[in-house]
């Protein structure tokens, strides 16, 4: 197995064991290959939720540029609820899972199409 598939893996285990949710594995492989080569650097593949500079990149990077939303209170909104379903005491928020949980809480799936 590839070590993106690897990850793919275990990334599928983190939606269904900590935020309650059976994966779109198409949706994740194209979320997860979305994020080109941060996934396979430890600092880069994961989500700080508490950090502020942290989400604004989340959202001007992956909310705004990729998946074309536009600005305001709506998208902080979301990422605390995806920050939220995750697990706030998590300290390890996978960079896809988060991308993917946002993706569908904005129904914004068809990017990946």
């Amino acid at each position: 197995m590839s070590a993106r598939a690897e990850l793919i893996v275990k990334y599928a285990a983190d939606l269904k064991d900590k935020c309650g949710v059976t994966p779109d594995m198409d949706l994740l492989t194209k979320v997860t290959i979305g994020c080109g080569p941060s996934i396979y650097n430890k600092d880069a593949s994961t989500v700080a939720g508490s950090q502020k500079s942290e989400l604004d990149t989340v959202k001007n990077n992956f909310l705004i540029k990729k998946l074309g939303l536009s600005d305001g209170p709506e998208l902080d909104a979301g990422i605390e609820a995806v920050i939220e379903k995750y697990g706030r005491s998590n300290a390890n928020k996978h960079r896809a899972v988060v991308y993917y949980l946002l993706a569908v809480h904005f129904k914004k799936e068809s990017v990946y199409n």
